[in-house]
């Protein structure tokens, strides 16, 4: 009977702790990858992600892609000096929305994956492409180790997420 009370009382104390804030930064992040998009998840755990939302018939919502952290999710993935963290979003058929560089390092130099023009060449790729420097990504600078690991994180990170999370196309 104690634990059982216990229990309760702990069930009580959780829901009476508030939401956690939404963090404006990322919410405007998840926006820049989904501008249609009227509604984003909480961080799903497992793997985690954030879903977004689209308005459907009748007021309902619909799931229009994923949104996901390289570094969460491809972790051992480094470039020249360090991860690599990447916002990255997908809609449901395995498109790149976006991506969106957060942080890196180099440290040799200006050069540096956070061109605009490396971001954008990923907006409409499938993950079926190959993700090859030289051949469907352009290098945009001289940091060729980071730009292919780059490449390899965003790739890898994503086919991963559409094996786990996105119905296969009949």
């Amino acid at each position: 009977m104690r634990s059982l009370l216990a229990i309760l009382a702990m069930a009580a104390f959780v829901q009476a702790q508030p939401a956690p804030a939404v963090d404006p930064k990322l919410q405007g992040q998840l926006k820049e990858l989904f501008p249609a998009a009227v509604a984003f998840s909480p961080k799903v755990p497992d793997p985690p992600h954030y879903k977004a939302y689209a308005a459907g018939p009748g007021g309902s919502q619909t799931v229009a892609g994923l949104a996901f952290w390289t570094t969460e999710v491809e972790p051992l993935e480094r470039g020249y000096d360090g991860p690599i963290k990447m916002l990255v979003g997908m809609d449901t058929k395995g498109v790149l929305t976006g991506v969106i560089v957060v942080q890196h390092h180099e440290p040799y130099g200006d050069f540096s994956i956070e061109t605009p023009q490396f971001a954008v060449q990923f907006e409409g790729k499938s993950i079926r492409d190959p993700f090859r420097v030289g051949s469907d990504v352009d290098a945009v600078s001289r940091a060729t180790i980071t730009i292919t690991s780059a490449a390899r994180a965003i790739r890898n990170s994503a086919r991963r997420m559409a094996t786990q999370l996105l119905v296969p196309p009949k």
